[in-house]
């Protein structure tokens, strides 16, 4: 779908600008930061409250220091304004759906407001009001506090802010048609703009791959030929990973190896992620993840909602047997900066043995026998998925923002 480029270039800066945050100390860059694939490098993010950025990034000191890890991977933002799109978050708790009158089923319910460009809009207003991510902690700012009282109260909190910046308040004038004065911005036009910025500067549809699709049969190697076949035959991963997005937008148990808080639900007894059946609260949909999209696949490490492999190898090797897998991997394998405060907690749940055994036999995948070199292939192939201009986005990161505030 098309984007306004003059949202966009507002959303550039947005994006960048701590002004969103709580405590004005994250951004949305902070998390998916282009230097790391749009990711952070991490297993599990270090949110509010930390220090530095990627794998550098630390957990804080003092009074500030974080006080849990983000329970999920930091998902990489490329092509997320598709307009086949209808399910985003790894547990697909954003849909598009006409349940509560506003286009969405979403954590906010009816209190999401209504006019956002596309469901990358509707995604971009939750980070902000998210208490480890990016509003803080209650007592610690006004945005934090309005939340316990309801989820909507905090996006006006938010809109002001940033329109009484009379750089920004100019710039939503100047760029939406319905905006003629600065206080008639809400937190659906910072969400659009934010939105129209990454879906223009990440859309990523010139791999090799893509090429080879166009009719350059030059454009992939032998070997990697020879990835794809194994990729769309007998390694089945096409089987879940099909379709222009490489994706089926569908849920999915792979077993992978669990630690940190989890994503937990009010009466869960231990820390755990049961997935989709969070949201669906169907039994069947238990320890399920969203198929993620593969464009740029090899910028993106750690893999798995939880990224728990550091490398394509490793994610491989899992989906072709996942009790053998589950059996070889290690903790050293996460990416977790260190926070000892709470570091009894990461891998707590495999102290539950039946906890442990309910997540392993939830599997929806059956094993398949692939050679070492097979897998190199593959490795290979989901290489030739990486753009041709990933280097060259057409906006770049600011050198400042309105606010003011320091960048990453």
């Amino acid at each position: 779908m098309s984007f306004n480029r003059d949202q966009a270039a507002l959303g550039q800066l947005l994006f960048y600008d701590k002004i969103l945050s709580g405590n004005r100390n994250i951004s949305c860059s902070t998390c998916h930061h282009p230097d790391l694939g749009t990711g952070d490098g991490l297993s599990l993010g270090i949110g509010e409250g930390g220090t530095g950025l990627g794998p550098e990034r630390t957990a804080g000191r003092g009074e500030n220091r974080i006080r849990k890890r983000i329970p999920r991977n930091a998902p990489g933002l490329w092509n997320l304004g598709a307009r086949d799109i209808d399910t985003l978050f790894h547990d697909g708790r954003l849909s598009r759906s006409d349940s509560y009158g506003n286009g969405f089923n979403s954590p906010a319910e009816e209190w999401l407001p209504k006019g956002f460009n596309s469901i990358l809009a509707a995604q971009a207003v939750f980070p902000l009001v998210a208490q480890f991510e990016m509003a803080g902690n209650p007592r610690e700012n006004e945005v934090a506090g309005a939340l316990h009282d309801r989820i909507d109260t905090a996006w006006p909190i938010l809109a002001k802010r940033v329109r009484v910046i009379p750089e920004y308040g100019d710039r939503f004038v100047a760029a939406f048609d319905h905006i003629t004065a600065a206080k008639q911005v809400t937190i659906v036009e910072i969400a659009n703009a934010l939105a129209a910025f990454m879906a223009v500067e990440w859309q990523s549809i010139d791999s090799p791959f893509d090429q080879f699709l166009a009719g350059d049969t030059s454009a992939l190697t032998e070997t990697q030929i020879a990835g794809a076949d194994i990729f769309y035959g007998k390694g089945k991963c096409a089987s879940c990973h099909s379709g222009r997005l490489l994706s089926d937008q569908s849920f999915h148990a792979l077993g992978l190896p669990p630690f940190g808080p989890g994503r937990t639900r009010r009466f869960d007894p231990m820390a755990r992620d049961v997935g989709r059946m969070a949201e669906s609260d169907a039994l069947e949909d238990a320890y399920k993840f969203r198929t993620p999209m593969l464009r740029n696949v090899a910028l993106t490490a750690p893999y798995g909602h939880n990224g728990a492999y550091p490398d394509l190898e490793g994610m491989i090797r899992h989906h072709l047997d996942p009790r053998a897998a589950m059996v070889k991997w290690r903790p050293a394998m996460a990416a977790l900066p260190l926070a000892p405060w709470f570091s009894d907690i990461d891998f707590v749940v495999w102290q539950d043995q039946r906890e442990m055994h309910r997540q392993q036999q939830a599997l929806d995948i059956d094993s398949v026998w692939l050679s070492d070199d097979d897998i190199r292939r593959l490795v290979d192939f989901l290489g030739s998925l990486t753009g041709s201009s990933v280097s060259a986005p057409p906006f770049g990161e600011p050198t400042a923002v309105p606010s003011g505030l320091p960048l990453d």
